[in-house]
């Protein structure tokens, strides 16, 4: 698609008030996209107002309310749509009922919208936005001469058994997305991002930005975990590639680089050592060892990776001009 088809084209964004969402209504925006936004609510200032201060928002912005519970609720929003990015899906590390608080929004979630899709004529594209955790807990071992990639599937039986609810969603949501997609010939990418770093453009605090801020504040210890990092402009600008290039399709891995929960620590206290940093970490047993992703797929979309130390000085900063960070 050339820049200039790109005027006037209009797409559709779900849970648009979201930290990747939010990112990709600027890029969509700056791109001369007329832009269907959709979130819970339209009258909310905290959920809306950094969208509406957007460039380009007031001429080509327009917010929908919607529920995905609510079938049926995404209809206006998606008409005469030739893209949708759905983003829309809780992302919470932190739950008491994983049934209600993730699988079902996640699960009856996706299929809503994608009932709202399937009705309309002028779609061409859906891109997904899922996680890293749809791949890589598979049972397989994730050792460092592993390298992982899009032919990687979540066992859900394997989440259930470990406990990973949000895994779980996401693996769960992703296979009824690729189920009802091919039963109604609707094209679609998969986009899937690891634990997500950078500024915020929204007032509240999302959940990856909330697990560095906790490491950052002492208020956790570090867990023994390794895992993918990506910026949050790379992500938004992946889903926009896999939208544009007409030769994209399936799934695409986004990592800028692994690291251990305690390698993140280590960086930030590098980059401000005036930060007050966890001393103890829980790591009595071995640290978990690293392993590869692949980033193949994701550079034919033309993704170029921010690198891990600036990724968390942007986060780093966005959190302290926000105030949720006082150093």
């Amino acid at each position: 698609m050339s820049s200039n088809a790109r005027n006037g084209t209009v797409v559709c964004v779900t849970g648009a008030s979201g930290y990747i969402a939010s990112w990709l209504v600027k890029f969509l925006l700056v791109r001369g996209y007329t832009v269907k936004a959709t979130v819970r609510d339209p009258n909310d200032p905290k959920r809306v107002d950094h969208l509406l201060n957007l460039d380009g928002a007031k001429e080509r912005l327009h917010l929908f309310k919607a529920d995905l519970l609510e079938e049926g609720s995404f209809d206006h929003a998606v008409e005469g749509c030739e893209g949708v990015f759905h983003t829309a899906s809780p992302c919470l590390f932190d739950v008491k009922d994983p049934q209600t608080e993730l699988i079902d929004p996640a699960v009856k979630g996706t299929p809503n919208l994608l009932k709202s899709f399937a009705k309309s004529s002028s779609l061409k594209r859906v891109v997904l936005t899922s996680s890293m955790a749809s791949i890589i807990y598979s049972g397989q071992p994730r050792t460092p001469e592993v390298i992982v990639d899009e032919t990687w599937f979540s066992k859900p039986e394997f989440c259930r058994e470990v406990k990973l609810w949000y895994a779980l969603s996401k693996t769960l949501a992703e296979d009824a997305a690729w189920k009802f997609v091919k039963e109604n010939n609707i094209d679609m990418v998969v986009i899937h991002p690891g634990v997500v770093l950078g500024s915020l453009l929204q007032p509240s605090l999302n959940d990856s930005s909330a697990a560095v801020l906790k490491l950052l504040t002492g208020t956790q210890t570090s867990p023994n975990l390794t895992t993918g990092w990506i910026n949050v402009k790379d992500v938004a600008h992946a889903h926009i590639q896999a939208f544009e290039i007409s030769s994209a399709n399936g799934r695409y891995c986004l990592v800028e680089t692994l690291a251990h929960f305690s390698d993140i620590v280590k960086i930030s206290h590098e980059l401000y050592p005036t930060l007050p940093l966890p001393e103890k970490f829980v790591m009595d047993e071995p640290l978990m060892p690293k392993f590869q992703v692949s980033k193949e797929r994701a550079k034919t979309l033309g993704i170029e990776f921010v690198p891990l130390d600036i990724s968390l000085k942007e986060t780093i900063e966005s959190l302290k001009e926000k105030k949720f960070l006082d150093f």
